[in-house]
Parts: structure tokens; sequence; C-alpha cells
């Protein structure tokens, strides 16, 4: 048996809390958490990591959402984003191949590289480890720990194990079955086998691995074989290094800062030309690109745009100056206001996409492109604002519902409304077919004339019989709708109702407190 290959691994303990921290950071302009609050990343209805905070107040991994909140009534509770975590540690990464390429993210929050170069270049291993760990902690990212062993399996373990200062354990070579023997069978991260093993009676990594090998390949398959031969010692893994994508990022910087937004897009112009180039050479199409604008006072305005279908220099251009005129005027929301002149901006691409997927179709792609085309020429003559699209919002009424956006606008410091959730006396489907921006006074009225209201304990004073003076042959209803019952100012109680006249009409008609109105109409 061939012995596993030195391994470096770097373990960012708690990464989906620094994650969600850093992304604070870089979209409010400043951290609006501050990081020694209790913090748990949660995910359905359980704890999936939580901050040192939480855990000193009793809040542990696994544990239920009721249970955390009891354990910590001030814990904030996150919901957990895998992909949030993967974009944050690609900066991780970075840092570490700026001094030493190779690098393998095993996943968020745990990387690993080759040992033997590290510890040539920087005359031992202890000596690669703080190499790398220096770095990190400048960037940004304080708790970051080393483990050095035989194979990616150990030195992942031997990371968890880091304490003090430095943090780095080395374990000799050829001492990795020593060094695993006592750690718990739940080290493996596979719960199901951890279970099933302690449920054998097989509580140690040293009890799993004085198993036969052919008797846990017949039990657990290949799977199971590749644990036993890490609990070993001998992980058969090796260190696959990443490719680092392409370095797409563009700034100019004005030696004399400008003051006219017209200025800065004719300026950046050929930054932006190079930009677009780099990104199509790397056969890529941007889709939302992130641009950064700093005045000479230091202040800035951070915004992503994004594109239905890609960008190209003209459109990034038209958006640098939008975002100018946007912060010059009112100020980007939860950014600072720009009240002096700029003096450099910066171009990220925040999506990129495969060429080949936006290339011109035969069929079904003109008339959309020469709409996009056609409404973006109006947009760069009229304004950011000039063109607006509507789109589906949160609420409970269904005028609120329908907001307008300006074209093509995916702003992250705007927040975009909320449609998930439950939204307690929302109308549910199907909806009316058509929605009265001003609802309309309606007259509806019980047998015989008789006043048709809803009581106190929202029963019915007598059942729609007409609806401005039409006979009502169906009806279904009523349903409470009620709003900011705390806000004496702003409280709202009222009750909808579906009725259908002789005509055949359906209508989606409210009980207010100020009497009957008509809110839609189906068919």
């Amino acid at each position: 048996m061939s012995v596993p290959e030195r391994v470096i691994a770097l373990w960012f303990p708690d990464w989906p809390v620094t994650a969600y921290l850093r992304t604070q950071a870089r979209e409010l302009g400043g951290i609006e958490v501050d990081p020694d609050d209790p913090i748990a990343l949660v995910h359905a209805g359980g704890v999936v990591a939580c901050s040192a905070a939480a855990r000193a107040a009793g809040v542990r991994r696994g544990q239920r959402r009721r249970d955390a909140q009891s354990a910590c009534p001030q814990l904030r509770l996150v919901p957990a984003d895998e992909a949030r975590d993967a974009r944050a540690f690609h900066d991780a990464m970075r840092v570490v191949e700026e001094l030493s390429p190779g690098v393998q993210a095993l996943r968020s929050g745990l990387a690993v590289l080759r040992a033997r170069g590290p510890a040539r270049f920087y005359g031992g291993e202890e000596r690669a480890a703080l190499a790398l760990l220096r770095p990190l902690d400048d960037a940004g990212f304080a708790d970051v720990r080393a483990g050095i062993a035989d194979g990616v399996f150990t030195a992942e373990h031997a990371a968890h194990g880091a304490e003090g200062s430095p943090p780095v354990r080395i374990v000799a070579a050829g001492g990795s079955p020593g060094f695993l023997s006592p750690l718990p069978v739940q080290s493996l991260n596979d719960d199901e086998i951890a279970l099933f093993l302690t449920r054998l009676g097989v509580r140690t990594l040293g009890d799993f691995a004085d198993l036969d090998a052919s008797l846990v390949a017949d039990r657990l398959g290949q799977h199971g074989l590749r644990l036993h031969a890490g609990a070993s010692g001998a992980d058969p893994r090796e260190v696959v290094p990443r490719v680092p994508p392409p370095e797409l990022t563009s700034e100019i910087s004005f030696e004399a800062p400008l003051e006219l937004a017209e200025q800065v897009a004719f300026a950046a112009r050929r930054t932006v030309e190079d930009f677009h180039g780099a990104i199509g050479r790397a056969g890529l199409v941007c889709t939302a690109v992130r641009i950064t604008v700093v005045d000479d006072d230091g202040r800035r305005s951070e915004r992503v745009w994004q594109h239905p279908v890609s960008f190209d220099a003209a459109s990034i251009v038209d958006r640098i100056r939008w975002q100018l005129q946007d912060a010059s005027s009112a100020g980007t929301p939860g950014q600072q206001h720009l009240s002096g002149s700029v003096a450099s901006v910066r171009l990220e691409p925040e999506a990129v996409d495969h060429g080949a997927a936006h290339q011109p179709a035969l069929i079904g792609h003109g008339p959309d492109e020469r709409a996009h085309h056609a409404m973006t020429r109006v947009q760069a003559v009229l304004g950011h604002r000039g063109v607006l699209s509507p789109e589906i919002g949160g609420g409970r009424a269904l005028a609120e519902r329908e907001v307008l956006r300006p074209w093509d606008d995916a702003s992250s410091s705007s927040p975009r409304p909320v449609r998930d959730r439950p939204w307690p006396g929302a109308l549910p489907a199907p909806l009316p077919s058509e929605v009265f921006r001003t609802p309309r006074p309606a007259e509806v009225r019980g047998s015989a004339g008789a006043e048709c209201a809803v009581d106190e304990r929202g029963l019915l004073t007598a059942e729609p019989a007409t609806i401005d003076g039409l006979r009502v042959v169906s009806w279904a209803g009523p349903w409470p709708l009620i709003e900011r019952d705390w806000d004496s100012v702003r409280r709202r109680i009222a009750h909808r109702f579906q009725l259908v006249d002789e005509t055949g009409a359906a209508w989606l008609a409210v009980r207010a407190e100020n009497g009957w109105w008509i809110e839609g109409r189906y068919g």
C-alpha cells in the first residue's frame, strides 16, 4: 500500500457565518451585523451552523430552531445559502493562490494543497502553513487553522484539532493511524454509516480500521471502503488543484477626478470595451455586472445591474452613467451619497454564462432581441427610470402586488419584492383576470333590500342578493383581511367576497368599514 502524499489542510471554522458577515459588509457598505452577536444559520427548521457567541449561549449544530431560540432569545436567525458560502470562499482561494498555486476547495470552508512545494520554498511544513495563514488573517479571515498530515482525510482532522498559537497541527509522516484511532466514527462525516457502526459497537475510527476491508466492501460498498481507507490512514484521494478562473475585473482611476456623469462615461468607454472583450475571449458573456464608483472623498456607490440577455460595451457604459446620476441626485439606498468628483470606476462580472448559450437562434430570437434593443435605446435617451416594466410583488391587496421597476434593473441595493411569504389574508389562486388600480364603489344588498354587512364576529347580517341592481346567482366568502391592527391610523379590516351576477360576470368584492368596493373581475 502506497503512503499518501503530505497535504496541508486549511479549515475556516463556522464558515457559513463568516460568509454571511462578509456578504453583509460587501453589499451594505459596512458590516451591519455585529460579528460578536449570536448568529445561527438555519435550514429545514434546524441549525446548520452557528457563531461562537451562539455556542456560548447553548446553541448547537443540529438543534431545532425553536430550541435554539429558547436557549438564546437574542439569537439572530439567517437562512442558510450554499451559493453564498461558495461565492465568498472564492475570496479566500484567491489569497491562497497568490502564495501557492494548486489549492483545491473540498467544500466551502475547507481547502487542501500539496505540502511538498510550499515546504521546500518556505523551509519546512510549519513555516509553509504560517506563510499561508498570515495573508489570510490580513485579508480579514481571522480564524483559520491548518493541519498537515499524510492524505487529505488526516490533514482535515488535524486542522480541526489545531488550537493555540499558531493554530497549526502537524501529524508526523506515518503517524496517521495512531492519530485517527481515538476519533469517534462521527468524524467520517457520514451520519448514516456512523449510526450503523455505532449500533454494531464500532465507536472509534480505530475500531473501524480494524474491520476486514472485504467485509466492509460487502456491507457498505465502495463508499464505505473509501471511508475505511481514510480511517486506516491510507486515504486514496489526491489533491486536484482547481484551475483559477481568469481575472475579468477591470478598474480605471482618474488622476484628475471628473465631475460630470457624461465625462466619466466617456472616459471609461475604453476600459469597458477591454472588460467586455476579455469576457468574450474567455468564451463567456456577462449577464450581471457589479459597478463600484468611488469619489475623491472616499465615498462609494456599489450596485449590481442585470441584463435579460447579455451585456455589450455600450449597455455597460449606460449603466455607469445611470448609476452616477442616481448616486449624485438622491443616493443609492444602503450606500453613501456621492458628493465629490469621481476618482475611480471598478467593473466586476457578477454573473457570467457560457457564450454558446447566447448565440442567436434561427427561430424565435429576432423579435425579443429587437424589443429589448428598442427599450434600451429609449431608456438611454429618457434615463434609468424612463422605461418601466411590471412584475409581481408581495402583498395582500391585488393592486399593491403590481410593482413597476426600471427595465432590466437588478440593483442589489434595492430589495426586490418578496413573493414567497405566507401573506395571511392574501387571495389564493385563481386570481382575477382584471384588477382595478382604484377599487370601484358598489352597492350590495340582501333580500328585500336589507343591508348586507359583516358584524364584529365575522358573520353576515344578510346574504348577498343584488350587486348594483343585478341579481346575485352565486357567492362565496367572507374571507377576512386584517392589516396593521396595531396601528390606529393605518389599520385595515375588510372582508372579501366572490360574487356572480345574473349576466354571468364574476366579481371580487370587498366589504370595508366604509362600504362595498370592487377590486377585480374574473373571466
